[in-house]
C-alpha cells in the first residue's frame, strides 16, 4: 500500500513535508503503540503508561482488577508500578497465586529483554520482541483483513528500525541505539502533529483514496509480484482482475507524469528477499513507457559491522515514466505486450538476475589466508569463511580500513593468490 510503503522513505531524512491521507497516521496505529510500549519498558522500566499498555498485551490473563489492585499497592508503597509488580509477592497484595505467576512471568521476560537490549542493536531487540511476546503470531491467528494489515504495519515497522540502525553504522556498538531510534520516533510524531495541513506538500494515499481524484505527478510505487499484485490477490482470476483495475485508476490519477518504480530486493521481517517486476509493467504499452535509471546510487552496508550485504545496490529502483497523453486520444493499458516491450523487460530481469546469482565457482573456493581486492575497499586478506551456497559469506581484514563482512554473491571480489 502506499501509505506503508512510503512512510521510511527518503521524505523524512530530507525533510520533504508530505501529508498520509485516510486513516491514523502510522505511530497512532494500535499494534505500532503496542510494540513502541515494550520498547520504551525496555529502556524506561518506570514509563507507567507503556507498562499499563503491555501488561495484558499478549492477553497473559493479567486483567483490570489486577492492574487497579497493582496501582493502589504502588501509592500505599510509595513504590512505581514496575517495582510493585516486582514485589508483588513481598508487600502481600491481596492476589492469588496464579495471578503471582502470571506478574513473575510477565517480569521475567522484561528483565530478559533488558538483557539481550545490552547486546543487540534496535532492530535485533525489536524483532525479538515480536517473537518473545507472541504478538505477531495473535494478529495471524485472527485470520482478517485488519490483522493482515496489522502484521504488515509490524513488518514496516521492522523494516524502519533496520534503516535507522543501518543509518548508525559508524558507531563502534549497538549500545545506545535503541534509546536513540525511540527519541528520533518522539521527535517525529511530534512534527506530524505541528505540520500545516495547508502546506505545499507531497500527498501520501491508498490508490482506493485517490479514486476521484487527479494530481500533475503520481508515483506508483512498489510494482512487484505478491505486492503489487497482491499475493492475497491470486486465488481467483477476478481477484487479480480487480488488482489490475486498481493499476488503472493509479495510472489514470497523474494528469501529466506517471513514474512507476519496483527494487530488485526488498527487506521482508529484517531479511533481504529477491523482487520480482510486476505483471503490470508488461501489459503497459511500450509507446507510453520511458525508461529511466535513478540519479542516486544507494549502496547496502553492513548491520552494525555484522556483515549484510556490504556492497550491493539497495534500491536501483528502475522507473517507468509515463508520457505524457495525448489531449485527443486517453492513455490505453494494453494487456497485450509489444515484442519490442516483452526485449526491453527481458534484458532488465537478465541484468537483475545476474545481480542476485550464486558466487562464481572461484570464490566459493575462497579459502581464509587468500589476499582478494574488492573496486571500493581495495586490497585485503580473507580473516574467516561463513555459510554455504548463496549464503557464503567473508570477514575480509582491508588495509587502512578494517574488517568487513562481505556475502559472497554480491561482493565482486578478485582473487590475487590462491
Amino acid at each position: 500500500m502506499l501509505s506503508q510503503e512510503l512512510w521510511r522513505t527518503p521524505s523524512r531524512k530530507r525533510d520533504i513535508p508530505y501529508r498520509v491521507f485516510g486513516g491514523v497516521s502510522f505511530y497512532q496505529r494500535r499494534e505500532i503503540k503496542d510494540l513502541l510500549a515494550y520498547l520504551r519498558v525496555i529502556i524506561n522500566p518506570k514509563d507507567e503508561e507503556s507498562l499499563k499498555r503491555i501488561i495484558n498485551y499478549p492477553a497473559r490473563g493479567i486483567g483490570q482488577t489486577t492492574i487497579d489492585k497493582l496501582l493502589i499497592g504502588a501509592k500505599e508503597n510509595n513504590l512505581s508500578l514496575y517495582e510493585t509488580i516486582e514485589n508483588a509477592a513481598k508487600i502481600n497484595l491481596p492476589l492469588n497465586g496464579g495471578t503471582l505467576t502470571k506478574l513473575v512471568n510477565f517480569i521475567t521476560t522484561i528483565k530478559t529483554l533488558q538483557i539481550e537490549n545490552d547486546r543487540l542493536n534496535a532492530f535485533e531487540i525489536a524483532d525479538l520482541v515480536t517473537k518473545k511476546t507472541g504478538m505477531v503470531q495473535e494478529l495471524k491467528k485472527e485470520g482478517t483483513p485488519e490483522a493482515v494489515s496489522k502484521v504488515e504495519n509490524i513488518e514496516e515497522l521492522l523494516n524502519g528500525i533496520r534503516d535507522f540502525v543501518e543509518g548508525q553504522i559508524e558507531i563502534a556498538d549497538a549500545s545506545g541505539v535503541l534509546s536513540e531510534f525511540l527519541e528520533d520516533v518522539a521527535l517525529a510524531t511530534d512534527f506530524d502533529n505541528e505540520k500545516d495541513p495547508n502546506a505545499d506538500q507531497v500527498s501520501l494515499m491508498t490508490i482506493h483514496l485517490a479514486k476521484g481524484l487527479e494530481f500533475p505527478v503520481v508515483f506508483v510505487v512498489g510494482l512487484e509480484e505478491d505486492l503489487f499484485p497482491s499475493a492475497m490477490s491470486m486465488n481467483t482470476r477476478s481477484e487479480l482482475e480487480e488488482e489490475r483495475r486498481l493499476f488503472y485508476v493509479a495510472l489514470t490519477r497523474a494528469e501529466e507524469h506517471a513514474v512507476v518504480t519496483y527494487t530488485q530486493n526488498r527487506y521482508r521481517w529484517g531479511k533481504l528477499i529477491d523482487a520480482e517486476p510486476s505483471r503490470f509493467i508488461e501489459e503497459m504499452d511500450s509507446k507510453y513507457l520511458e525508461f529511466d535509471i535513478p540519479k542516486d546510487d544507494y549502496v547496502f552496508k553492513p548491520l552494525l559491522n555484522k556483515g549484510i550485504f556490504d556492497d550491493t545496490p539497495s534500491s536501483n529502483s528502475y522507473q517507468y515514466k509515463a508520457k505524457p497523453k495525448p489531449k485527443t486520444s486517453p492513455t490505453k493499458v494494453n494487456t497485450s505486450p509489444s515484442q519490442n516491450q516483452l526485449g526491453k523487460l527481458r534484458k532488465l530481469n537478465s541484468a537483475e538476475s545476474s545481480a542476485s546469482a550464486p558466487p562464481t565457482t572461484e570464490l566459493l573456493n575462497l579459502t581464509e589466508g587468500m589476499m582478494v581486492e574488492h573496486g571500493r575497499f581495495g586490497k585485503g586478506k580473507v580473516m574467516q569463511i561463513e555459510g554455504k551456497g548463496n549464503d557464503k559469506k567473508a570477514a575480509i581484514e582491508f588495509r587502512g580500513i578494517g574488517v568487513k563482512n562481505l556475502l559472497l554473491r554480491f561482493a565482486k571480489l578478485k582473487i590475487l593468490n590462491q
